[in-house]
């Protein structure tokens, strides 16, 4: 079998249409042969090390995943995951520790928001995007602590989400107040549910 062969045998193999560098590497490919796809159009690249087949369904949330693996889904973009928000964001919202830097965050349609290590993981789960593949978010009393906290978030979003959750069957007020807590928001969150409850 040749290099093209292997190659689509990688892609075909790959349930979303996505091959990594890494992987082709490992295949034993020689990366020439990408070059020769993306020429031809069959993939193309998105960000370093990150191939798509050009008639994949794309997966933008999944696609930033990859790339960004060190970010979290949070603020107005965790919000609509976790479909407390029907606003599809403009820009996607991910939380980076503190001191993560890469020159090509600046250049993504990507909000880059930066917490102290502490804070970094706490409320991270993974849930499916919208296309079925697997991200990182910040689960639903992190996201609506992050976003009371007041840093451009739209006044109406925030206050559409506070009143889902005061109706949800499976709010957790306690995990709330907790989270609020340790993030330093709790006389604000603590208004809200005041007004709501």
């Amino acid at each position: 079998m040749g290099n093209k062969e292997k190659l689509e045998q990688l892609l075909n193999e790959s349930e979303n249409g996505i091959i990594t560098t890494a992987q082709i590497t490992e295949a034993g490919i020689h990366r020439g042969v990408l070059q020769e796809l993306v020429k031809k159009g069959e993939i193309y690249q998105f960000g370093r090390g990150l191939y798509v087949r050009s008639d994949a369904w794309e997966d933008d949330f999944y696609l930033l995943q990859l790339r960004y693996a060190s970010g979290i889904y949070s603020h107005d973009t965790a919000l609509y995951l976790l479909g407390y928000s029907d606003r599809t964001p403009a820009k996607y919202t991910m939380t980076f520790r503190k001191g993560y830097n890469t020159p090509s965050l600046k250049q993504e349609n990507l909000i880059a928001r930066r917490v102290v290590p502490d804070n970094y993981e706490f409320g991270k789960i993974e849930i499916k995007s919208p296309c079925g593949n697997p991200i990182y978010v910040f689960d639903l009393e992190r996201t609506l602590c992050d976003i009371v906290r007041g840093s451009g978030s739209d006044v109406q979003i925030v206050g559409e989400a506070m009143k889902r959750y005061a109706g949800a069957r499976d709010k957790n007020i306690g995990k709330l107040m907790e989270y609020a807590e340790r993030l330093r928001v709790k006389p604000k969150v603590l208004r809200y549910m005041e007004v709501l409850l």
